[in-house]
């Protein structure tokens, strides 16, 4: 069992659980009330039936102790651990802990599913190439940003953009607007000035305009769709181009690949391929104390 220290993990706010269990019980929960077990003393236990990299465990916690159980065990998001694993158990009354059941489950398959298929990719591009950085796109489903935010870095990698407001990173529908790539970049260095803390990444469609791009002086030439040989060859060419540029790889990179593309020489891979994928398998006991 290891845990992926890589600082402190975010936490996500309250109205964000408040909203969880509003969503799920907005009115208490009709079966436990009807089969008169509610007040019975009880405990709930989340264990794992495959190799595991945890996440959103203290937001499962919050979501019990919110209900009124008691958490007697967590793990922290970030560990990784083997198929039979307990990593959380709470006790209460059964109203309070069938109330957080599907609510802790949903968190907990959903993020440690994405934590896990990003750290079995980090783990994989870094067998490659060890100096390489795994990030993650924008593309997640809306509403679940800081979730899969979470859960990436559980996994590892971090998130390639957060949004809009603190990255420049220059497409060809940017620069359709300024006469094409050529007037764009004749301009780059204005570009700078007007943002000196920020780094200047601009997508390439071609191996052509990956070269005309580092030659220009971006900071990063993100270099898009090529598969790991043609990557490994116009890293080579970059390299020799501009020494000081870095390389990003991104379209269609996912766990079957991701080595590949870390070996070709590039120094990020950009995906979205773990936002998709199976739930993390967890099980569940609700037991009479």
């Amino acid at each position: 069992m290891q845990t992926n220290d890589i600082g402190v993990f975010q936490r996500i706010p309250d109205s964000d659980i408040d909203r969880f269990i509003e969503e799920d019980v907005p009115y208490g929960d009709l079966t436990t009330h009807l089969l008169g077990v509610g007040m019975k003393e009880a405990r709930m236990a989340f264990s794992t039936r495959e190799e595991t990299t945890l996440c959103c465990t203290e937001e499962a916690g919050r979501v019990a102790e919110k209900l009124g159980a008691s958490v007697t065990r967590l793990m922290r998001t970030g560990t990784l651990v083997p198929a039979g694993t307990t990593f959380l158990e709470a006790q209460g009354t059964a109203e309070a802990l069938h109330a957080a059941w599907k609510i802790s489950l949903n968190l907990l398959e959903y993020s440690s599913g994405v934590a896990s298929r990003t750290a079995r990719i980090v783990r994989a591009a870094r067998d490659a190439n060890p100096a390489v950085t795994v990030a993650t796109t924008r593309k997640s489903f809306p509403g679940t940003k800081k979730i899969v935010i979470k859960a990436i870095r559980a996994g590892g990698a971090l998130p390639h953009r957060l949004g809009l407001s603190e990255t420049v990173l220059v497409f060809k529908q940017h620069t359709v607007f300024m006469g094409g790539l050529d007037e764009f970049l004749k301009g780059i260095h204005g570009l700078r000035g007007r943002a000196p803390e920020t780094k200047i990444i601009v997508e390439a469609e071609t191996a052509r305009e990956a070269l005309q791009i580092a030659r220009a002086g971006a900071d990063v030439v993100q270099v898009d769709k090529l598969d790991p040989g043609q990557l490994m060859k116009l890293v080579r060419e970059i390299r020799s181009a501009n020494p000081a540029v870095k390389i990003s790889a991104a379209g269609g990179i996912n766990e079957d690949n991701a080595a590949q593309y870390a070996a070709a020489g590039a120094d990020i891979i950009v995906l979205s391929s773990v936002y998709f994928g199976k739930p993390a398998d967890i099980g569940v006991q609700i037991l009479p104390v």
